[in-house]
């Protein structure tokens, strides 16, 4: 039976399509031994986790590399996943978890090596000179700030999201965000350039 359509399940009741299941529907027919559930979930979050590392590393193959690994350990896990929190949090999570030990890694062989090797966060990614201008001064924030600042703004994470992500209360969330987006607008006002206009802009929903 091809994927798109209504599927059986172990009574009898037919479910609906894997495009109009939730994340954690599918999870909990994947650990069911849907395979498809889980090509399901793949394809849904394959470009925004690939994303998620290209915007913080200096190549596309290592954020390729990464990005495979991240559905690895999500695969893995699959069998020991609860559903503590919404599917999506609980995936950048194990994200964020492979993107900090290809960070100790990188600064690791550093040590060894001239430094040449050490990533660059955020990556430039465009040859727009107005995204140039907008990830070097991405890069210039405090670290956990532009991470809450990209987290917000680039993977859509709402407040909550972002608090379990990073184990920090709501209200240090808002602040820090609050933070980073007005010292984002100094930097590139020093520049003259209001390349980020619509990322300072956009209306929030949390």
């Amino acid at each position: 039976m091809a994927i798109d359509k209504c599927t059986e399940t172990a009574h009898g009741v037919e479910s609906p399509p894997a495009a109009e299941q939730t994340d954690e529907q599918l999870m909990a027919a994947f650990a069911r031994g849907r395979q498809e559930a889980f090509e399901a979930i793949f394809r849904r979050y394959r470009q925004p986790i690939f994303g998620f590392f290209r915007r913080r590393l200096s190549d596309t193959p290592t954020a390729e590399e990464l990005t495979q690994e991240t559905f690895l350990a999500v695969l893995r896990g699959s069998q020991r996943h609860e559903a503590r929190a919404l599917f999506r949090t609980y995936l950048f999570a194990v994200a964020f978890r492979i993107l900090r030990a290809h960070r100790r890694k990188s600064a690791f062989r550093a040590l060894f090596w001239d430094g040449s090797s050490e990533v660059r966060e955020p990556a430039v990614s465009s040859g727009v000179e107005a995204e140039f201008v907008l990830r070097d001064a991405l890069a210039k924030l405090d670290r956990q700030e532009r991470e809450i600042l990209m987290l917000r703004e680039y993977e859509q994470l709402s407040y909550v999201e972002i608090a379990d992500l990073m184990a920090l209360p709501i209200n240090t969330v808002r602040t820090r965000l609050f933070r980073a987006r007005a010292a984002l607008r100094d930097v590139l006002a020093a520049r003259g350039t209001s390349a980020s206009e619509a990322l300072l802009t956009r209306e929030e929903h949390a």
